[in-house]
């Protein structure tokens, strides 16, 4: 099979690089290889009653699939250089904000027109914050819910089914670089569309026979490699094969709170999204706010089979809670001699989930007490937690230098939000933000190889759905000969 691009990867970037491509060269022939599912295919099993936790699937309906990692995330999308990214150091900062403005757009004709877009500009939170030693990170944000977020990502490919070869369930192989300066993409042999690996009965479920280690090919003139955070270990064995320069990139560590949502409900009701940055004082290092989820649900996320913890927000009212949650995030660099920062949050994990068999809650009285939380405990509190997780004590798990920087955070909140360091505040761990290592790329995103475009959060370059989504615009004008 031969078309003119190749896209590896259907989450925002993805999903923006194809949309675009259509609009601007609808000759093109273009093709959609994603490890996951069809949007309407996606279920996560745990529905709380027969299936309570993770039970670790073959692919993660929450992480793999059309709309990737965010397409049940809240649906939130930044519009700011501040953060979620440095796409800005690769194509400046004007046009980055332009086509995060663009893709806004785009998801408000696509559904996401009786959103709201909130902003941090003409509050007096940001004096507040300084008051205490807070930083409020200015931002507009478009909050879609994840509810919203669904029927968009929904309307977008139902606009490009019909003009995109879509491949679900596929994930690639290999790459090549053809002598003519082409690509050629391997993959497991499957139907278009329907997408399924031939596996072998005999074998189990997960196992292929010998005879079926054969590959199918498509060959292409362009290559925009999509494949998030979830890809990350797919994307390092890529760069390594093909001996394109990477450098490690940064873990955050932290957990998520979980209190009530009148607490938190003054800032909620002006910016929605709070990017607050403290600089502690023990040790100097920043924590950060991370995905607030006003009146939302604390949830389990799945990647490489390690369970953490994430949170999801609704824009309808019937589907609300009295709770709200959000991350408190300490970023952790690593220099010489130690690279794998995604290794190093990965055991943090990993003892989390041996402790509890998946996430750990305890009561932040219970913390500050040195005592684990117990069922009872968390029974009797004021907070009725969002997510079945087992009771324990996250101080047997995250370094002391983190879970300090984490409690410290939470008392300078407490002189913002008062209740924030209430004894009954929920601390749900661990939540681990893992980040490609970066990926070398010039002004375009294209590497060493004509032709051969990262983007999104799989590159390295951008931690956001806005960032990502721009990414793909981005490289999608460049193929079509606008940039």
């Amino acid at each position: 099979m031969f078309y003119d691009v190749i896209i590896i990867g259907a989450g925002p970037g993805g999903i923006f690089s194809a949309y675009e491509l259509t609009q601007k060269k609808p000759e093109l022939k273009i093709a959609v290889f994603e490890a996951g599912y069809p949007l309407e295919k996606r279920h996560c099993p745990i529905d709380g009653v027969k299936i309570k936790s993770c039970i670790n699937c073959k692919t993660c309906s929450i992480m793999k699939g059309f709309g990737g990692a965010g397409a049940f995330s809240d649906g939130k999308y930044n519009i700011t250089n501040d953060f979620g990214g440095t796409l800005y150091e690769h194509i400046g900062r004007k046009t980055a904000l332009d086509l995060m403005h663009y893709v806004d757009d785009i998801n408000v004709s696509h559904g996401g027109e009786g959103t709201r877009m909130y902003s941090t500009s003409g509050t007096a939170i940001k004096k507040t914050c300084l008051q205490n030693k807070l930083k409020l990170l200015d931002a507009s944000v478009r909050h879609l819910g994840t509810d919203i977020n669904y029927v968009v990502l929904g309307n977008i490919y139902n606009e490009l089914k019909d003009k995109v070869d879509f491949y679900f369930h596929t994930p690639i192989d290999r790459i090549e670089v053809l002598e003519d300066g082409g690509y050629r993409v391997s993959y497991h042999g499957t139907t278009k569309k329907a997408a399924v690996t031939h596996l072998a009965p005999e074998n189990g479920p997960d196992t292929p026979t010998e005879a079926e280690e054969e590959f199918e090919t498509a060959d292409c003139r362009s290559c925009i490699i999509s494949v998030g955070r979830s890809g990350s270990k797919w994307m390092e064995d890529i760069c390594s094969q093909m001996h394109i320069p990477t450098k490690s990139n940064r873990v955050d560590i932290g957990v998520r709170v979980e209190l009530p949502a009148l607490i938190f409900q003054d800032l909620t009701d002006q910016v929605y999204e709070s990017k607050i940055v403290y600089r502690t004082e023990k040790f100097e290092d920043n924590v950060r706010t991370f995905c607030m989820n006003p009146n939302g649900i604390v949830v389990n996320e799945n990647t490489n089979g390690i369970v953490t913890v994430n949170g999801h927000s609704f824009e309808d009212p019937e589907k609300k809670t009295e709770n709200t949650n959000f991350a408190l995030l300490v970023a952790k660099h690593f220099s010489e001699p130690f690279h794998d920062s995604n290794g190093y949050g990965e055991s943090i994990a990993r003892l989390s989930n041996m402790l509890g068999g998946g996430v750990i809650v305890q009561r932040f009285g219970d913390l500050v007490r040195g005592r684990r939380s117990t069922p009872q405990r968390i029974k009797e509190g004021l907070v009725t937690p969002t997510l079945n997780a087992t009771p324990g004590d996250l101080s047997l798990v995250l370094p002391k230098r983190i879970l300090d920087g984490i409690i410290e955070m939470i008392y300078a909140l407490d002189k913002i939000a008062p209740g924030t360091a209430n004894d009954d505040t929920l601390l749900y761990g661990v939540e681990v933000k893992f980040y490609n290592m970066e990926v070398q790329l010039d002004e375009n995103l294209e590497t060493k190889y004509k032709g051969l475009y990262i983007i999104g959060d799989g590159s390295g370059v951008t931690h956001s759905l806005s960032h990502a989504s721009a990414s793909g615009v981005y490289v999608a004008r460049r193929i079509a000969g606008m940039v």
